[in-house]
């Protein structure tokens, strides 16, 4: 009979328990084997990621994982490897090879011919006591207790053991290497990682003509003209220098105007918030929009200032909705 939505709830919580255990089991074993591994990756020309099976596929993503980051890395399917493929290896790689047994017949036939060209082997192995694991630069321990799989058959925990490896080796030889985020964002040219951080706040500011500027010592009125005709929702307050000094909103407009039945004789200082929150140009659009969203009260609008914190654009959050990101 199938299973009932109880029993669907109740096995889902055992293979959430089942691959959370296995995860904390590896990480108390953690070895010196992760630091040396970091450093053969990052001395190497090229990152090469083989498996079989399952294996594999977990590969071919860890693989792609290093491609994504600025490493020369790629997927070399071991049996194709041995047809030829062999040719894309040179000394001085460095070869993470995959296998839960350590046994795999085509990994191991690889082996050979990956150490006659000087490759450094990094494995990811499920069995520490195996050809595979003997033969290896560094030995990662990816062992399981048992597999999410009923039978402890199915590839399940063990690969997604091996994933998580996987990602723990790209994301150290990013902090290794001081890949930074423009780094990363040539590699990532479209697409919503490529509009995240590639997209800057100077692409997309109000400035210069449109700007809504006023003096410092001007009138609460003249602010509220200023706001009208520039469409943006504020008006920045700056002095003689240019230095941002404070901002309205059109929220201050509308909660001034509840207090006060005469406005004649208010100045932007009486109004204005003073050494508002500001952002560089540089900032890329995404990390603006958390500097809006993380805000007790969200902010709508943000002045954007130089080094010397003269007031040279805004940026609304709508104008990052409507860049795409």
């Amino acid at each position: 009979m199938p299973l009932s939505e109880k029993e669907i709830n109740s096995e889902v919580n055992k293979i959430f328990d089942l691959n959370i255990n296995a995860l904390q089991f590896a990480k108390h074993n953690i070895t010196n084997e992760y630091a040396k591994a970091i450093e053969l990756l990052s001395k190497s020309k090229k990152v090469i990621v083989s498996g079989v099976g399952k294996s594999g596929l977990i590969a071919k993503k860890i693989a792609a994982t290093f491609s994504s980051i600025g490493f020369k890395s790629f997927f070399l399917h071991p049996v194709e490897a041995l047809h030829g493929d062999i040719g894309l290896v040179e000394e001085g790689d460095c070869c993470i090879l995959l296998s839960k047994s350590g046994t795999s017949e085509d990994i191991i036939r690889l082996i050979p011919y990956l150490k006659s060209r000087d490759v450094k082997i990094i494995a990811i192995v499920g069995n520490l006591n195996s050809y595979l694991a003997y033969n290896s630069d560094v030995i990662l321990d990816g062992s399981v207790e048992k597999e999410a799989c009923p039978f402890d058959i199915t590839p399940t925990t063990s690969t997604m053991l091996s994933l998580v490896i996987g990602d723990i080796l790209a994301v150290c030889s990013m902090l290794f290497n001081n890949i930074t985020i423009t780094d990363f964002a040539k590699n990532h040219p479209l697409g919503q990682i490529g509009k995240n951080i590639t997209l800057q706040v100077k692409d997309v500011m109000h400035k210069n003509s449109s700007l809504p500027l006023i003096y410092d010592g001007s009138g609460f009125k003249e602010a509220i003209i200023e706001i009208s005709n520039k469409k943006l929702g504020c008006v920045c307050i700056i002095d003689k220098s240019g230095k941002l000094l404070g901002i309205i909103t059109d929220g201050d407009v509308r909660r001034i105007l509840q207090i006060h039945e005469d406005i004649r004789n208010l100045k932007v200082e009486d109004v204005m918030t003073s050494n508002p929150i500001s952002i560089t140009q540089d900032l890329f659009l995404n990390e603006a929009l958390s500097v809006m969203e993380q805000r007790e009260s969200q902010i709508n609008v943000l002045p954007v200032t130089d080094d010397e914190k003269k007031c040279i654009g805004v940026i609304r959050i709508h104008d990052i909705i409507r860049s795409g990101i």
